[in-house]
C-alpha cells in the first residue's frame, strides 16, 4: 500500500533525486501547484508526510494534515514550519543542518573578497570604459591581518573561521552556546557581541531565525561597527534590521553590505537596499552547488522515509516528539 508525500516547493530544477529515493520506499509523490496557505492546507489533508524548502508550513497547514507523521526540511533551519504545533500534535520534524556548510562559507569568503578587492566595480569599469579607467582611489584592504567577527559558530561559522584564517585574518566569535574551548579549537577568541562589533573590519551572521536573533543587527549594533566595516548575511535575513541598514549605508555609518537573503523571501526590485551602489546582493543561493543540492534532496528524502518506516532520522529537530504520549509515529532508535 502506497503512502503519499506532498513537496510543497523547490528551487533545483527537478525532483528526480528525492523522488527516487521516496518511491522506493514505496511513496506517491505529490508537488504543490504553489506555495499558498490554502492550496497546503487543502493537499496536505490527506498525505503521510510533508516535505518544504522555503514555502511557509503555517499552523494551518499542520492542523489540517491529520494523517502527516513527519514534516522534512529541505535545508538547515525550521523557521518556515510551525514546529511548536507538529511537536504539539506529534508530528516529528527533520532538516537537514551539514549539507552546505562548504557552500556558504564559500560564498561568505567570495563576498568578502569581491567587496575587498572591489571585482566587480573594476569590471565593471573595464568593460564599459576600458583598461585602466578607473583610479585607485577606492579603500581596499590588505587581508592579513585584519578582523572578522563571525556570529553565530556553528558549522558554517566554524568553516568561514578556517578560510579566513588561511587569509592571515584575526578570527572573533560570538556565540551564547559555545564554550571559549570550542572557539579556540577553531582558530578563534570568543567575545561577546558589542565587542565583536567595534573590532572587526568584516561581519558575517551565521546565528539561527529565533525570537532573540531577530533584528540582533539594529541602529545600535550599526553605530558600533568601523565606518569601514562590511557586513555579511548569508543565514536568514531577519537577523538584519533593514531600515537601520539602509540607514546606515546611507550615512556611511559603515562601509558596505553583501547580503544573501533578505526579510522578503523575495524583495521588490524598488526595495531601498537594491539600489546602493554599496551592497552585493545575490538572490538565497549561498547553499548552492550540484553537490549540496544532490545531497539535500537525497538526505531530506531520507529521513521522511525513515520516519515513516518507524526509524529514528539522523536529524531530528523537535525531539521533545519522543516524550509525546501519542506520536504519530513511534520511532526506534
Amino acid at each position: 500500500m502506497s503512502w503519499k508525500v506532498l513537496i510543497t516547493d523547490h528551487v533545483w530544477p527537478n525532483t528526480d533525486p528525492e523522488r527516487k529515493v521516496l518511491e522506493a520506499a514505496g511513496a506517491e509523490v505529490l508537488i504543490a501547484p504553489d506555495g499558498e496557505e490554502s492550496t497546503l492546507i487543502e493537499l496536505s489533508k490527506d498525505v503521510d508526510a510533508i516535505m518544504t524548502c522555503f514555502a511557509q508550513v503555517t499552523e494551518n497547514v499542520v492542523r489540517a494534515a491529520k494523517k502527516c507523521v513527519v514534516i522534512g526540511r529541505f535545508g538547515v533551519g525550521t523557521d518556515n514550519i510551525a514546529v511548536d504545533t507538529a511537536t504539539e500534535l506529534g508530528i516529528a520534524v527533520t532538516y537537514v543542518p551539514d549539507y552546505c556548510i562548504d557552500e556558504v562559507s564559500d560564498h561568505v569568503m567570495a563576498m568578502l573578497n569581491t567587496w575587498n578587492r572591489k571585482i566587480s566595480i573594476f569590471d565593471q569599469s573595464v568593460k564599459r570604459d576600458g583598461w585602466g579607467h578607473l583610479g585607485l582611489t577606492m579603500r581596499i584592504m590588505r587581508l592579513r591581518g585584519k578582523t572578522i567577527g563571525i556570529v553565530g559558530f556553528g558549522r558554517i561559522g566554524q568553516a568561514v573561521a578556517k578560510k579566513a584564517a588561511a587569509f592571515g585574518m584575526t578570527v572573533l566569535a560570538h556565540d551564547p552556546v559555545i564554550s571559549e574551548t570550542t572557539a579556540k579549537e577553531h582558530g578563534a577568541q570568543l567575545v561577546d557581541l558589542q565587542e565583536l562589533l567595534t573590532l572587526s573590519d568584516f561581519v558575517t551572521l551565521h546565528a539561527p531565525l529565533i525570537p532573540s536573533t531577530h533584528h540582533m543587527i539594529g541602529e545600535s549594533e550599526l553605530n558600533l561597527m568601523k565606518k569601514e566595516a562590511f557586513l555579511i548575511n548569508a543565514a536568514r535575513g531577519p537577523l538584519i534590521d533593514e531600515n537601520a541598514l539602509y540607514k546606515a549605508l546611507k550615512n556611511g555609518n559603515i562601509a558596505g553590505a553583501g547580503l544573501d537573503v533578505m526579510e522578503d523571501n523575495v524583495p521588490a526590485k524598488s526595495h531601498p537596499l537594491l539600489q546602493l551602489d554599496n551592497t552585493i546582493i545575490t538572490p538565497h543561493t549561498a547553499f548552492f552547488s550540484q553537490e549540496s543540492t544532490l545531497e539535500l534532496e537525497q538526505r531530506a528524502a531520507t529521513e521522511v522515509v525513515n520516519v515513516y518506516q518507524g526509524l529514528m532520522p539522523d536529524n531530528l529537530y523537535n525531539g521533545d516528539v519522543l516524550n509525546h504520549p501519542s506520536p504519530r509515529r513511534k520511532l526506534q532508535s
